[in-house]
């Protein structure tokens, strides 16, 4: 399953589909990658250290192969939810290093913009990296973790 990312701006996501599973593309911006270290210490796995939960190249702290794009999966980890985007310049209250991120209204849940989730939520894990590489600089092919 390729995805054209030549279009997306910082700040801007895209929705594509892989086994019948939302995935998410988000293109970050520079403050917002400057931002995610700050986080560690409101996130239950800020390093995505549990075993089985994330493919090797999503264990640093963009949890992703690219650190301006963010590619996930898009249902949550407690029930199975599709979340929502949050842009960081858009004013929800969720704490005061809120920098914007991902929201499951069904329970609560909320994750980062590197697909992290926070501490005394429902979700269990971040949000699930599906396996994925980069064709080239504007083509990620998802489902595969490198060319056959």
């Amino acid at each position: 399953m390729g995805a054209d990312v030549s279009q997306l701006t910082p700040g801007e996501w895209m929705k594509v589909k892989w086994r019948g599973k939302p995935v998410w593309i988000l293109r970050r911006d520079e403050e917002t990658l400057v931002h995610l270290p700050t986080l560690d210490d409101e996130l239950a796995d800020p390093a995505s250290e549990k075993e089985g939960q994330q493919p090797e190249y999503a264990r640093n702290v963009h949890r992703s192969r690219r650190p301006e794009f963010l590619v996930v999966i898009g249902l949550c980890t407690h029930l199975g939810c599709s979340p929502e985007y949050l842009p960081p310049e858009q004013p929800y209250d969720y704490g005061k290093n809120w920098r914007g991120g991902f929201k499951c209204f069904c329970h609560g849940s909320h994750f980062d913009l590197a697909g992290r989730v926070y501490k005394g939520v429902p979700a269990p894990h971040n949000l699930q990296v599906p396996p994925y590489y980069f064709i080239d600089d504007d083509h990620i092919q998802i489902g595969e973790a490198s060319p056959a």
